[in-house]
């Protein structure tokens, strides 16, 4: 733009024409400022520099050099200004710009599009104020009246300072206004739809106080709403809080899958919405956890009333995907001010309650008692010996035998778990079996007790057998077989001569899963034993689904001997039925002389109990073995 080059002739033209000079400059200054602009001085400054340059000796472009500059830079405008308004119309906010007068400079298509503009007022020179009220007119302004949403956008321009504001339009969109003011007293600003972005943010809020799968509120929640309440505990109020647990869910999941497991906790949380007024709190906390905060208590009766009724009502069968499904729960409830005023303290008891509630036989509730903390006190300081019992060596395996009343000798010993605590003294098998299996211990001790007992029997004659129970958890966490597997390797005891023994527990839990199981067990080579048979379900359908190579006859039957006619028939159609079937039976718990008598009358071959010998040590077993004609003696 403007440009020139030196002429011929006049070397010092700079010198002698210095004013000139200066004045040649300006003017060409101001003619590429014309040309780039487009004024309409630009053809005048072209002349006066042109009649200047006469005198200097100087050599400007022709006309038509300048024309055809004057074309470029047309162009290169062009070009720019479409840029320019490409820009601003591919942008995602709307973008207007007005004067000091308040009237439109220029906006682009997405600030129309927000507030539904015509083509007639996108024109620069609108006043904004017809603008607003056209925005008014389409029922597009902030919830409120009209008169008080012109006062609030009129108000942001007479403020003159940058702001951003959020507005909630009636048609349920929102926008977001970032206000510039610019110099001379007008005003930029950018208006941005972010009904979406307001949308996930809700969702996301609401996902973290909520539960994704019910809809519940969650543990986080729960607290916040307990703690609220038990600020009115504290100006009177009572309140009661219930702590829900599924029975039998996880079978659910094991043998449905968990599609189905979440359609039925989707089912539970609504059962449980019917069944609760709407001031109480409900909450999942967590798997198949549920609590309840039941506000506004005058008795304990009505926290009573409302756990029967949930019991009741989930106690009923679901129908989920073409499955029915049935269920329980169980229910602990705890009490503020009675049992405490702190939300810590009131979860910790009623969840005491429920453990009380599932060990009293499911499908019920237990409050709360002062008592229950002691024995859960106690029960924790029993599962820490517990967990450090097997490192530090404290279990001993103590040996029954079993006795062939035809022959007269031992057939077999039954290795059964012991603890002598060192402080505590023999601990009760019941009550340290069932928390090893409750807290994941079964299955380490399990393959201990394979492993020391195998190594034990290889020591006796080759005829004798040992017996090892097997609890359920050790079908489901742990490689059972593996766990035989190495127990035979290391002790070099024949396979033929384990008996494992499983009670009618374990076929209950995914079938086909324990079946494939005994079947890998039995072509080891062991033999697989029914323990505590008549006591469980479906007795008879196992024994046609797993051909076991023994039966035990549970003591239940054969402590009611000889009085009890309904027992004999019963260990008498079982000694039929094994013979029948190619196995043997065994009868448990024979301690006395009447009972061994009925027992051989009703056809029982094979006996245990304390008739013949408690269990006893290992370091025993030989003399057991040697004594074996006095035990003869007492079968005979």
């Amino acid at each position: 733009m403007g440009q020139f080059v030196g002429g011929g002739g006049h070397a010092s033209a700079p010198d002698v024409h210095g004013r000139r000079w200066r004045d040649l400059l300006m003017i060409a200054g101001i003619a590429g400022s014309a040309l780039w602009y487009g004024t309409e001085g630009a053809q005048l400054a072209l002349y006066a520099l042109i009649g200047i340059s006469a005198g200097t000796g100087l050599r400007l472009w022709s006309r038509d050099e300048a024309d055809r500059s004057s074309a470029a830079a047309a162009e290169e405008r062009r070009v720019r200004n479409a840029r320019l308004e490409e820009a601003l119309d591919t942008m995602s906010e709307g973008l207007c710009m007005f004067d000091a007068e308040k009237r439109l400079i220029v906006c682009n298509t997405r600030y129309a599009e927000l507030y539904r503009l015509s083509p007639e007022l996108m024109q620069p020179g609108t006043p904004f104020r017809k603008i607003v009220e056209s925005r008014i007119d389409s029922g597009l302004f902030a919830i409120g009246s009209p008169a008080e949403y012109i006062r609030e956008r009129l108000a942001a321009v007479e403020e003159g300072v940058p702001s951003v504001k959020i507005q909630e339009l009636t048609d349920g969109r929102t926008i977001a206004i970032s206000h510039r003011p610019t110099p001379g007293g007008g005003w930029v600003a950018t208006h941005d739809d972010i009904t979406e972005m307001r949308r996930i943010e809700a969702r996301i809020a609401h996902l973290a106080h909520h539960d994704a799968l019910t809809g519940l509120p969650n543990r986080v929640r729960f607290r916040e709403e307990l703690d609220g309440a038990l600020l009115r505990v504290r100006r009177g109020e009572r309140i009661a809080v219930l702590c829900l647990d599924l029975d039998h869910f996880k079978a659910v999941n094991d043998t449905l899958g968990h599609p189905v497991g979440d359609g039925l906790l989707k089912a539970v949380a609504g059962r449980i919405e019917e069944k609760v007024r709407e001031t109480d709190i409900i909450a999942r906390l967590g798997g198949d956890e549920f609590a309840i905060v039941q506000v506004g208590l005058q008795t304990p009766d009505e926290a009573s009333a409302l756990a029967q009724r949930i019991i009741t009502a989930l106690s009923s069968p679901y129908e989920v995907d073409g499955h029915q499904v049935v269920i329980g729960t169980s229910i602990g409830i705890a009490l503020a001010p009675a049992d405490s005023e702190d939300a810590d303290q009131l979860l910790k008891s009623a969840d005491m309650a429920l453990y009380r509630a599932k060990t009293d036989g499911r499908g019920v509730f237990r409050y709360f008692e002062p008592a229950m903390d002691s024995r859960m006190q106690a029960r924790r300081a029993l599962e820490l010996d517990l967990r450090k019992a097997l490192t530090n060596g404290e279990f001993e395996i103590h040996y029954q035998p079993l006795v062939n009343i035809e022959t007269h000798t031992i057939t077999a010993f039954e290795a059964l778990l012991r603890w002598p605590h060192p402080k505590r003294g023999m601990v009760p098998v019941p009550d340290f079996i069932a928390l090893a299996e409750e807290i994941g211990l079964i299955g380490q001790i399990g393959a201990w007790v394979l492993k020391e007992a195998c190594c034990e029997a290889v020591k006796w004659p080759e005829d004798i057998r040992l017996a090892v129970n097997l609890s359920p958890c050790q079908f489901k966490n742990r490689p059972l077989v593996f766990d035989v597997m190495a127990a035979l390797g290391q002790s070099g005891l024949a396979p033929s001569r384990l008996e494992l023994e499983i009670t009618e527990t374990v076929m209950l839990q995914d079938t086909e899963a324990t079946i494939a199981t005994l079947h890998e067990l039995r072509r080891l080579g062991v033999r697989i034993s029914m323990d505590d048979f008549g006591t469980g379900y479906s007795s008879l359908s196992y024994l046609r689904t797993f051909p076991f190579d023994k039966i035990k006859i549970d003591r239940s039957f054969v402590q009611a001997l000889p009085e009890d006619t309904s027992s004999s028939a019963i260990i008498r159609a079982v000694a039929d039925l094994s013979a029948g079937l190619g196995m043997s039976a065994t009868a448990e718990g024979v301690e006395n002389e009447e009972q061994l008598a009925r027992l051989r009358a009703e056809g029982c071959r094979e006996v245990q109990g304390y008739l013949f010998s408690a269990a006893r040590p290992a370091s025993e077993i030989a003399g057991m073995l040697r004594n074996m004609p006095e035990l003869s003696s007492r079968a005979a």
